[in-house]
């Protein structure tokens, strides 16, 4: 009776044991994913909409200016540039309605970022004058008023192909508090 109880009790452990088979699956392939990249503004910080504007009462010395971070997984070994397009939004009528599509402001290159010693990702100072803004859109000081607006666009293009802008990136990038990644920058035009 002793040896059966032993036995009873070996046979459901081997049961047991045998029971419990564990597949093995592969690890994720880390460097087969899809990555991407996207332009983290470090200063000033959080973006809002009234972050940036141009004062009318000194437009030849307006400008609106950002510390920018290209973000992409190998320390921004893959960023090829930054494109800035600009849209003039007139909510004035009384000089005119002379609002504007899209339309291309500058693009920054690669070269044009260095390497921060703290993040190990390049940053540059973008800077956007007034006098630029006009330029672009084609306007004079004249044409603008306190209470309209510049919206100004950016797209981050990589060595891959792929490029990123606020339409195909989502809400955690552009608007989450880590990432601080707009793509987008309204500048209010103020007195």
């Amino acid at each position: 009776m002793k040896h059966l109880k032993i036995y009873s009790i070996l046979l459901v452990l081997g049961l047991l044991v045998g029971a419990c088979k564990t597949e093995m699956i592969e690890p994720i392939d880390l460097n087969a994913l899809e990555t991407g990249g996207y332009i983290r503004t470090v200063s000033p910080y959080p973006v809002s909409s009234s972050s940036f504007t141009y004062k009318v009462s000194a437009i030849s010395t307006s400008k609106m200016e950002f510390l920018a971070e290209a973000v992409t997984p190998n320390f921004g070994a893959l960023f090829s540039s930054y494109d800035l397009v600009i849209k003039f939004v007139d909510a004035t009528p009384a000089n005119g309605t002379k609002t504007t599509a899209q339309l291309t402001l500058k693009s920054i290159a690669a070269s044009s970022f260095t390497k921060d010693p703290t993040s190990g990702y390049p940053r540059a100072t973008i800077a956007i004058t007034a006098a630029e803004a006009l330029s672009a859109t084609k306007l004079t000081a004249s044409d603008i008023s306190v209470g309209d607006s510049f919206e100004i666009t950016g797209t981050m293009k990589l060595t891959n192909g792929k490029s990123y802008t606020n339409t195909n990136t989502g809400p955690n990038i552009t608007g989450g508090a880590f990432y601080s990644s707009p793509f987008f920058y309204k500048v209010n035009v103020i007195q």
